[in-house]
This record gives C-alpha cells, structure tokens and sequence, in this order.
C-alpha cells in the first residue's frame, strides 16, 4: 500500500475526511471533513489568520459573498479568460485535460489499441447557478472561481470605512469552485476547496513590487515550516510565461514533494494593475496623488495544505501509525485516560482532569480498552500528548503524560497540567 492509500484509509477510518455523498455513491471531487478533519481545517486556518491579520496592523480581513454580480467575472476576465484545454478520448470518452501528460499517458495504457484524441478545447472553470424563482427568468451567476474578487470589489469599501494606507493588505478566508476536468489525488485537485488569500496593495513601481514579492515568498515559506513541513520536501518553482494565469505579471509556486509529484499548493503572484484596473478603482494618497495599486497575492489552498500536513506528518514503524502533527495543529491536544476503566476512584479523578483541562484545549476522553490501544489510538489521531491517571495519582496527585512522537512518559502534577501545556504550545 502506497502512501496516498494510507492516508485516504486513515482518514475515512479516523474521521478526518469522508468521500461526499457517499451513500448515493459520491459525487466526483467532493470531500466531507469529519470530527477530526474539522478540527484539523479550523487550526490551520486560525494559524493563518492569526499570522495575517491578528499579528500585523497592515492587514485587514473581510468575508466576502460567494455568489457575486456577473459582471465582476466579466471584468476580471474569467469569463473569458478562465480556461483549461481539455481534450477527450474517442474510445472510452473520458475527458482530460490537455496539459496534463502524466495522466494522459497512464489512460493510454488502458486501451489495447492507439488511443485517439479530439482537439484541444477551451472549457472554463467557473460554475454556473441560477438565481430567481420563475423558470425562463432566471439570472445566471457564478459560484466564485476564487475569493480574490471579493478583496477587489471592496476596495474602496475598506480604504473608507478603515484606516488602512497603501501599502497595506487585504486577508480572507473562504469557499471557491472549479469545473474541475480531472478531479484526482485524493482532495488536492477537487471542484469545491477553501482558500486563504491575501491581496497586498502597493505602489505601482518595480522597486515595491520586486520587494514585496520577495518578501511574501519568504513568509509565506517560513510560516510552512514553522508548522513543521520538511523543508527538503517544499521549494519555489517560477512560472513560466506559457503557464501564467492572465492576471499574472509573474508569479512563483511553493510545492511540495508528494508521492504523485512535486505539487502547488500556495502560489505568490505579482497581479500588477490588472485587477483595480478593470474594475476602475484607484487609490489617493496623503499627498493627494492618485493611482492605482499593484497588488502581490499570496494564495493558499487549506485543503491542499492539510493533505500537505498529513502527507508530511505520517509516521509508522512495526509498533504503530502516527501523525506528527505540530501541536498548534494536531485535532485534539491532550488525551485523558483512567488506567482501568472500571475503578470509580481512577476515572472520578481522570474526569476531574478531563473537565480542567476542557475549557483551555480541545481535549479528548478515551476509556475504551488497554492503555497501550488507548496510546494508539491517539497516535493515529495525531494528539501530541497523553494523560494517564494510575494508582499513584490518588497517593500523590502526579498523572503519566506521554509525547506522542518520543513515547516517553513523565510525571507531572495535576494542577500543574494547564501550565504545562500551555508553554509546550507558545
């Protein structure tokens, strides 16, 4: 079994990710987050904003409508612009997209025969809906294609209801969709995902620009291994001018080196003027001068960096699985156990410790079989440490806290549990 296997295994067996409808038998390129998954999405989407927007004083966020006026799509050119080739296979029909020699190749080898393909055709990405309650009437718009737009149109909303002055920056979090040709690898190619963006505004001069650029490639890649990605597995590739989105004066992609390949999943773009340009929207500064921002992108898929954590945190050797998770990430940071579950005194004083520690981190309760499957357990679970009240916790009120990574174990005071967790997690 190769690692893309065991991770989708462990995720549906431990309530991280689930296939979408999966009772009426899917629905292509959907995932459903479980109790963990949920709880693994929400800390690193808090990392993020908490890096972006709660530490800085530059950078201001917004939550912006998923469905927006079609006209927004026109001006920043996705409607016409926002395409994939796709070609399709004259035997079987399946659709693919041009681009994409790897898979092209590995759906040849199912045919006997030489595989014939059509011409390549623009298909594009965005989804469409309608809106209105009278058939013939309805409106047509798009589920957004990106979150970026929603920065844009708010622009001026912001400058004026803030106190924000160029350069400063825009953060948000939220829904995307893509008519996805070729949904695969798990969740990172799927036609709904989550983004975490930020739109930072600068002068328009190739001095701040080139700056600024480099100086969110190098933060958005520290804060990545500040999380504990390997940092031999991660690296910047440019874009080549064939492949650069139409927005793009140039852009660069932090990948990360995945078991189908070395795969995008945050991408630095230099947007120049387009975007505030075909909107119309300018900026005036102190001075009274006028014009329009450049804007650097740092975008982020939080579906395809959690599938990058779990890629980088599994862990197995001939005892155990575990994920090694950072703790600022890791579903549940402490688990509580009474040594034998049938002992009233054992489990009233794990209780006691379960209901202290509740309020200050997402702790778990487990008092289902031995210790050692209990350990287990939360090894594949990802929780990084722990708490085992045993015969001497009533004697001397000291508990076991095992590491998740190390398997050791130490005795610590029970009051003094909250304390130490909180350093471990500063």
């Amino acid at each position: 079994m190769d690692l893309m296997e065991k991770i989708t295994a462990l995720c549906k067996r431990r309530g991280l990710i689930y296939p979408g409808s999966e009772i009426y038998g899917g629905l292509t390129g959907t995932w459903d987050y479980g109790p963990l998954g949920v709880l693994l999405k929400q800390n690193i989407k808090q990392e993020w904003w908490k890096s972006m927007v709660v530490m800085r004083s530059d950078i201001v966020g917004i939550d912006a409508a998923i469905m927006m006026n079609p006209i927004v799509w026109q001006k920043s050119g996705h409607l016409e612009a926002f395409t994939d080739p796709l070609i399709e296979c004259m035997i079987c029909h399946s659709r693919f997209r041009a681009d994409k020699k790897e898979e092209i190749e590995t759906h040849e080898k199912t045919h006997k025969e030489k595989t014939n393909w059509t011409k390549p055709k623009k298909f594009n990405l965005l989804v469409e809906a309608k809106l209105g309650v009278i058939e013939g009437e309805k409106q047509t718009v798009y589920l957004r294609g990106e979150i970026t737009q929603g920065a844009f149109v708010n622009f001026e909303n912001v400058v004026s209801s803030t106190r924000v002055k160029v350069p400063f920056g825009i953060a948000q979090i939220g829904k995307a969709f893509r008519n996805e040709i070729t949904p695969g690898n798990f969740t990172y190619r799927s036609r709904e995902f989550e983004q975490m963006e930020l739109e930072f505004f600068v002068e328009p001069n190739d001095k701040e620009g080139d700056k600024c650029f480099e100086y969110w490639k190098k933060e958005r890649m520290t804060w990545y291994e500040s999380l504990g990605i390997d940092k031999s597995k991660l690296r910047f590739r440019k874009h080549e001018d064939t492949e650069r989105a139409h927005y793009a004066k140039y852009a660069e992609d932090i990948e990360y080196q995945a078991p189908f390949g070395w795969s995008e999943f945050e991408g630095i773009h230099h947007r120049g003027d387009w975007d505030l340009s075909r909107h119309g929207l300018t900026y005036t500064d102190d001075s009274g001068k006028k014009f329009t921002p450049w804007v650097i992108e740092a975008s982020g898929g939080v579906d395809r960096s959690l599938l990058v954590f779990l890629l980088d945190s599994y862990k197995e050797d001939d005892k155990r699985v575990w994920l090694s998770l950072s703790p600022k990430l890791a579903p549940y940071k402490v688990a509580v156990f009474p040594l034998l579950a049938n002992k009233p005194d054992l489990v009233k004083k794990a209780k006691g410790i379960y209901d202290s520690l509740k309020p200050h981190f997402m702790t778990a309760w487990d008092d289902r079989g031995n210790i050692g499957k209990r350990y287990l357990s939360q090894d594949e679970a990802g929780t990084p440490w722990c708490v085992t009240v045993d015969f001497q916790s009533l004697e001397d009120d000291t508990v076991t806290v095992r590491d998740r990574d190390s398997a050791k174990q130490e005795r610590v005071k029970a009051p003094d549990l909250e304390n130490y967790f909180s350093k471990k997690l500063s």
